[in-house]
This record gives structure tokens, sequence and C-alpha cells, in this order.
């Protein structure tokens, strides 16, 4: 019997190092779900959602490398996109089978029927339909490639009849290449650079994801500067351990301690970072960007000196050429600030709340402390994320994954799928928002089905917590955000999975060790605060003349307890603002 495209594809993928494919199966797709089953290498994970496969094979691609999904036909194709997006906004190489309708059908509005062109152009570097067998093989290994090299999603269309069809192994590679270069600025733009640095005393470093190889050069630049080093959230697992100059985060989940550090520099080195947030750049200092990318040079702040290298190899050639700094006022300076911000942080960790209102912040500096050392984090967006970002420490093994870029509701869980699989010797811990696991809550069958040992913890504040903050610092009384939820341990135990619901801080502890210690999945329902606030590293005039129109707006409307539970929830918070 000849080879078909279904065993082709099938074989390409093991080539190039597929493990599993994300995906439900179904019409089109039927030829392909055979030949894995036949192939027996690779492993066919039936998750209950596509756009469910799309976000577990984004995690599996940040942490092994590469991943695979696929959709069938039109509903499939359209499930997968706000997966496929996150995958690529966030650099992960994936490689996405969208098979359709028969090839003789196209363009009769067909049953099904969806034009992957158009559908899947702004989510992929690389986007095409084979429609015959020549062509295939050359479609795959491209796409294969593009994902590897360009860090994102290839997208290849595969019409049910082609499936069928003999392959055809074609005049190209069937197989990928990864090599690796190094990759750093002239000698001469180095000198610049190394000049520049001798000319400043105050000098702070901020790094992001494109950092993350190069931890140790980070380090000994800083120790050589005296320099402060602050992350983004992206960067954070790789660039705070290990590090005696950090000085946290800045952004809209960050500190205090790193926005001031950024602001009262004289020279910013910016690494590795695509950092979005404009209004938390300093306009005034001198400003360095290396990038790997060069088209990202100067988009989020008016850069001075832009140089396109790899973090790691540039600054290995960097060291050298800069001199040893004396002066660590500014440094000493920053870290005494530092120092204050973590001990108002735990201020609220060591003040658990009461009973249905448990401080989150407790919960994650909790769950930081009980967590193994290489544990690997999914956070959902929203307030999930803002206690992952500042209670959870790096270790130099731990990983975070998130909706960083894209910023999805309802990514922890369905991530924590695609690390079990891709880790599965790692504890894999998802931090939930009651509001992102509503979203997708069909999927904890699948974590049921395949026995991932999967820790769930719920911070149940029964509300959109992001969304009501943001219309409540705009002026806004919050509308139409509470979530009226289900027992979400009941519905754990009704999929086979342990279920526990907290109640009481003193509770928090026992439940999270014993989450952890369970062999087996484990969903912990906690009920949180509703009325915590995620405060900004810095808070405008605006935000605070929103928030009091709000809680006025809220009086007026009756709702006077919300606003006693608001300021009695955020004491700490609102002392230091007023």
């Amino acid at each position: 019997m000849a080879k078909s495209v279904a065993d082709q594809l099938v074989q390409m993928l093991v080539n190039a190092g597929i493990k599993r494919i994300y995906a439900v199966t179904g019409d089109s797709l039927n030829e392909v779900n055979d030949a894995v089953r036949r192939e027996g290498s690779i492993k066919w994970v039936h998750v209950r959602h596509e756009e469910a496969g799309a976000f577990a094979a984004s995690a599996e691609a940040q942490l092994n490398g590469f991943a695979c999904c696929a959709g069938s036909s039109g509903p499939g194709h359209v499930h997968l996109i706000n997966g496929l997006y996150d995958a690529h906004k966030s650099g992960a190489p994936v490689i996405a089978i969208a098979s359709t309708v028969m090839s003789t059908e196209f363009g009769t509005d067909y049953f099904q029927e969806t034009n992957t062109i158009k559908l899947f152009d702004d989510c992929s570097y690389y986007n095409q339909m084979a429609t015959t067998p020549a062509q295939f093989p050359r479609m795959l290994q491209a796409g294969i490639q593009h994902a590897l090299h360009k860090k994102g999603v290839a997208v290849i269309g595969l019409p049910g009849d082609l499936t069928k069809m003999d392959a055809d192994e074609g005049v190209s590679s069937t197989q990928n290449y990864n090599p690796v270069a190094e990759v750093r600025p002239l000698a001469k733009d180095l000198q610049q650079l190394a000049d520049l640095i001798d000319q400043h005393k105050k000098i702070t470093i901020f790094c992001g994801i494109g950092a993350s190889g190069a931890h140790d050069e980070v380090v000994a630049l800083a120790g050589k500067l005296n320099a402060t080093v602050g992350y983004s959230f992206k960067g954070k697992m790789s660039i705070q351990y290990d590090n005696p100059n950090e000085v946290g985060m800045t952004g809209l989940l960050g500190l205090p301690s790193a926005f001031h550090s950024m602001h009262e520099c004289d020279l910013l080195i910016l690494l590795g970072t695509d950092f979005p947030y404009a209004q938390f750049m300093p306009p005034k200092c001198k400003i360095v960007q290396v990038d790997i990318k060069p088209e990202r040079l100067g988009r989020r702040a008016k850069v001075d000196v832009g140089l396109c290298g790899s973090i790691k190899d540039t600054l290995t050639a960097l060291l050298p050429l800069v001199a040893q700094k004396t002066d660590d006022s500014f440094l000493k300076a920053q870290l005494e600030l530092y120092a204050e911000v973590k001990k108002q942080m735990q201020s609220y960790v060591d003040d658990g709340g009461e009973t249905d209102k448990i401080h989150p912040e407790m919960v994650a500096g909790v769950l930081d402390k009980l967590a193994t050392d290489d544990a690997i984090f999914t956070v959902d967006t929203g307030m999930s994320c803002v206690w992952g970002a500042r209670y959870i420490n790096a270790t130099g093994k731990r990983e975070m994954l998130g909706s960083f870029n894209h910023g999805s509701m309802a990514n922890a869980m369905p991530m924590a799928i695609g690390a079990a699989f891709a880790q599965p010797d790692r504890q894999v811990i998802a931090m939930c928002g009651d509001g992102g696991i509503s979203m997708l809550l069909g999927d904890l069958a699948t974590i049921a089905q395949y026995k991932l040992p999967v820790k769930i913890i719920i911070f149940n504040n029964r509300s959109l917590g992001m969304v009501k903050l943001e219309m409540e610092v705009a002026g806004l009384p919050d509308w139409q955000t509470d979530m009226v939820n289900p027992d979400f341990a009941l519905v754990a135990q009704a999929m086979g999975i342990k279920g526990m619901t907290v109640t009481e801080p003193a509770d928090v502890k026992t439940a999270l060790q014993e989450a952890l210690n369970f062999n087996g999945p484990v969903l912990v329902n906690i009920m949180t605060d509703p009325n915590a606030l995620a405060m900004p590293p810095k808070i405008e005039f605006e935000q605070v003349k929103g928030m009091a129109l709000s809680m006025t707006k809220l009086v007026l409307n009756g709702r006077m307890e919300e606003v006693l539970d608001t300021l009695k929830s955020n004491y700490k918070h609102l002392k230091e603002v007023l």
C-alpha cells in the first residue's frame, strides 16, 4: 500500500520532533487521525475545544521548542484562532494543521467551508493551502522552518480529499534544520555603547524575555556598573533569581521600586524587551536598546542608541569593554526603596483576610513557598496575573506562562494541559480566575481523561476583577462584572478531579499543601476578597479622581456597603496614596 499524504504528514512531524497533536478529530481530519494511530509514536490529545488545544500547544512550544495542534473544517478553524493568536504573539513555534473541505468544493460555499488563508493571515508567519500531493511536503517543510526560526505560528491548509491521495516525495527536503548563529553588534557599535556607559553614573538595566538566556551576563554587567536591574513580567523568571541588583518589575502589574529606578537613572539599557507600555518609560534619560529583531528598536521609547544582537552574545562582547564603577550610591538608594516595597507587599501575606474574603496576595505568597523549585506556573489574564507577577518568585528553574501579549482570558488551565504533557516530571500549577476557568470549563475533562497531575488554584472573587478595577479608575461604577459561579469543587468532582473549597484564611496553607502532595489532578476553589485592588506602580491623579468618582456613584446608587468593603480591603494601599 502506497504511503498517503496523511502518512507523510505524520512522518514529517515525527522527524521535526513533534510528540503530540492537540485536536478534536472529525470530518476532514479523520485520515490524519488514523495515520497518527497507525504510526504510533505521536500522541493524539483529544481536547474538548480547539482553542484549548491551541493554548496547550502554545505552552508546550514555549517549554519544549515546538508543538502542533489541529482543527477540522470551519468551526474547528475558528476555534483555533484565539489560541493561535496567543502563540504567535508569545513567540511560540506552533504548526497548525487546518484540515478543510474537499478541494473540489472550494469556492462553492460548501458546508463548513472557510477561507483559511484569510482566516489565519494575521496570526501566522506562514499560511498556505496545499491542493496537490506535490505541493504538500514542500509547504509543510517551509511551514515548520518558519515556525521554528521566526518564532511563531505556521498554518498548513489540508483538504480532506488530499489526505487520502498517494504521497509525492517531491524535490525539497522533508527534514528540518535548526541552526544557531552568533549575533552581536559590530565592534565599533559596542565600543560606542561602552563609551556611553562610561559617561553615566546612574544606570538601570531593564530586561525582557529576550534576555532569558543571558542571566549570568546581565548580573555581571550590573555588578560592573553598579546598575539596578528591572524586568518585564515575561523576563521575571529568567532574571530575578540570584540577582543582587534586581529591583522588581514595572508596568501595569509592576512595583514602585522598578518604576522609580527607571525614572531616576540617567542611562537606561533595554535588553531583549518589547515592553508595550510607553507611559512607564522615562522621558528624560538616555536610552539604549538591544534586540535580536531590529524592527523593534525605538517603537516603544525614544531610543538614543539601537543595536541588533542576541543579548547573551552582545553582553559577552561588551563586558570586557566596560570598566568597574566605584560609586554605588544610586544602587544602594534604589535597593533600600525596593526593600520597603517588599515589606509593604508582605503585609498582605501576613494579614490573610476573613471568611469568604481571603486576601489573594496571601494565597499567592503561600503558593510560592510551597511550590517546588522547578514548578511551572500558568496564570490567567486579570487579577490572577497580578498576584502571580508580584508574589511568585523565580528560582532559576521555575517557568511562568501566560497570555502576556495577547491578553486572553481562560488561558491558564489549557496552558497547564500543554505544560503537563511537555514536562511530565515537573509540578504544574494553574492560577485561574473564576472568569477564566468558566470560559473553557469543559477541558477539565481533558485533564481528567489523561490523568494529568495539574493543580488548579481558582482565585474566586466572584467577579471580573480586573475589568471592575478598570471601570472604577475610569470613574465608572462597575456594571455586569459580577460572576454567579457554580461550585467549582463539585464540578471538578463530577469530572473525576479531586475538588476542594477554602473559605477561611487559616485553611489556605493546609489545603494547598494537600493539593500539591496529591498524586493526580486537583482543583482548589479559594474564596478570595472581591474588593482586593491591584495598585499600579505609579498612581496618577486621574486614577485617584476616577476611583473617588466611581465610589461616589456607588454611594448614590445605594451601594455604600461595597464602598466600605473596598476601603477596608485596601487600607494599606490607600494609606500610601492619601
